[in-house]
């Protein structure tokens, strides 16, 4: 479940951040991130930040 006080604070989150708030795996979510469920910021090969919004948009929607 979202934590939206913790959102409200920090707007972009790391992959393990994001799954943690999810309750998936860091692979589910790289692998949500491959399909185009959810979308990311990259800042290199390795590196990937997802807005906090992406992350109550996929809530919401599922």
């Amino acid at each position: 479940m979202v934590a939206l006080q913790y959102t409200e604070t920090k707007y972009l989150l790391k992959v393990s951040e994001a799954a943690n708030m999810l309750g998936l795996s860091v692979h589910t979510v790289y692998r949500l991130i491959e399909q185009g469920k959810l979308q990311c910021k990259r800042l290199s090969v390795r590196k990937a930040l997802i807005p906090a919004s992406e992350i109550e948009r996929y809530v919401s929607e599922h």
